[in-house]
């Protein structure tokens, strides 16, 4: 391998960089990817996947603990072992990581173990990884480069993570349940944990400094959250900003005493002698505000992960952020060097940067023309009530001068959301008021991440608010919401 040259070298094999291998493979290129951590990057490991099982695991509580309540069955005392919940997120992680080091064999990809740094724009250095085998070769050589290295978890200047100080990635490995917990920032990860969190009885405080939670997302379904997350007891402060933090002897005072056990006194509430935990400052427009908790999560953002990757030998340019500079064809500064996913642009989502691998690739090989629509993707929040947009929102399409006409749907009026009592939230449209055609749909609800598909084809095919809501869904579903949300947007709807 010292001598073998490639047609493309890929730097990271998460969803972007392994989606796009296989694609390059498909397209009869010779590929290698080079990763030094494991196959699938953050989101199989540290991501999308472990935190789905831990959030799965949550619904299963939430269910339990109504079932005698709205179902007529009856349980005995609940028991958590919250040790095997999570050891349950990182056996779903590590088999995915597996399978995609399986596809990438399959699909007659060279994987690389090594950190990757490019020297030159046709070369990638092979440094060895601790722990890993050690590199076939010092350096190998490609007609391109593509960078997929991701992003990684942001922390305020000066913190130390360890003592109940967590980003999401050691969240995902924390294995007792905190008596008490601040989450900083009301975004995708702090939502999703705070739901996580609350659901296993501790007490949650969630921190937003934006006037708002879910920063960027409709101001309707932002509100919808807050007040369901209320509803559940978590108490959500917007318009605070993190200021400072510091340790305080006994995080347990901060314990509304609303609490599972796991057997061993490791439960939210459960009694742990002299627990340590943390005070922690907020300004609100100047108003200082102390909170004291057991843990503190901080969900403030990811930063792209490009510092260490020598661009600066080629020149590629970057952004203040560190996000690297693309052009319609996903290239950089330096012709033959590419870059996708977090590391070069928000949204980041795993489907996007998946779906700029393949772009990319394709542009590559000529079977593509240049661009890539970003309102195409959708946006998914995995808590509960799940949250789901695509397009524009009321808000954004007005701000760009389109005349709009908006469908909204409260699921309290779908039969299939009354027989399973998931009637929290609503499916908005968004349409052109000249044409009709749908551009934007936001969703809270039970399965809003699934239905949100339905929008993100409708929007591919250019579709309507008529055609949609003329369409016949089958009864009863969740999915019927869509076609009166349309149908509302005709003023036709039927049942609300």
């Amino acid at each position: 391998m010292a001598n073998s040259r490639y047609d493309l070298v890929v730097i990271g094999s998460g969803p972007g960089g392994y989606v796009a291998a296989i694609r390059a493979s498909q397209l009869k290129m010779r590929v290698a990817v080079i990763e030094r951590d494991q196959p699938g990057g953050v989101c199989l490991n540290w991501g999308c996947i472990p935190s789905k099982a831990l959030l799965n695991s949550a619904e299963t509580m939430e269910s339990i603990r109504g079932a005698g309540k709205e179902h007529g069955i009856e349980v005995g005392e609940i028991k958590l072992d919250f040790k095997r919940v999570i050891a349950r997120s990182r056996k779903a992680a590590d088999k995915l990581s597996q399978g995609v080091r399986f596809l990438l064999r399959k699909n007659k990809v060279d994987y690389i173990e090594a950190e990757g740094v490019i020297t030159g724009p046709h070369t990638v250095a092979l440094r060895p990884v601790t722990g890993k085998p050690a590199p076939p070769a010092e350096a190998i050589e490609a007609e391109r480069i593509l960078i997929a290295t991701g992003s990684g978890e942001k922390l305020f200047s000066g913190m130390a993570l360890g003592d109940g100080v967590m980003t999401s990635r050691e969240a995902l490995v924390y294995d007792r349940v905190p008596q008490s917990i601040v989450i900083i920032g009301a975004g995708a990860i702090g939502a999703e944990f705070g739901y996580f969190y609350q659901a296993f009885g501790a007490k949650v405080t969630i921190v937003e400094l934006e006037g708002q939670m879910l920063p960027g997302f409709d101001a309707e379904i932002a509100e919808e959250l807050r007040k369901s997350f209320v509803r559940r007891g978590v108490s959500v402060l917007t318009g605070h900003g993190f200021k400072s933090m510091a340790r305080i002897g006994d995080g347990a005072r901060a314990s509304d005493g609303n609490s599972v056990s796991d057997g061993a006194g490791n439960g939210a509430g459960g009694a742990r002698g002299n627990a340590m935990g943390w005070s922690v400052t907020l300004d609100a427009a100047g108003t200082l505000k102390t909170i004291e908790a057991e843990a503190v999560l901080v969900a403030v953002g990811r930063n792209p992960l490009s510092r260490e990757l020598g661009l600066d030998a080629v020149g590629i340019a970057g952004d203040r952020g560190g996000y690297i500079k693309i052009d319609d064809s996903f290239r950089t500064s330096c012709p033959s060097i590419y870059a996708i996913g977090d590391v070069a642009r928000p949204p980041l989502l795993a489907h996007k940067a998946s779906a700029e691998g393949v772009a990319a690739v394709e542009i590559m090989a000529g079977v593509r023309e240049p661009g890539f629509d970003l309102l195409s993707i959708p946006g998914c929040i995995y808590c509960e009530p799940e949250v789901a947009m695509v397009g524009l929102s009321e808000a954004q399409a007005r701000e760009r001068g389109i005349e709009v006409k908006v469908g909204k749907i409260p699921f309290r009026a779908n039969g299939k959301a009354v027989a399973i009592n998931q009637t929290e939230g609503f499916v908005k449209i968004v349409a052109s008021k000249q044409y009709g055609e749908v551009i934007g749909c936001q969703i809270i609800g039970h399965h809003a991440t699934d239905l949100i598909s339905e929008i993100v084809l409708g929007r591919t095919l250019e579709t309507t608010t008529a055609e949609l809501g003329h369409s016949v869904h089958p009864h009863p579903t969740m999915s019927e919401a869509i076609m009166e949300a349309a149908l509302a947007a005709e003023d036709e709807a039927i049942n609300f």
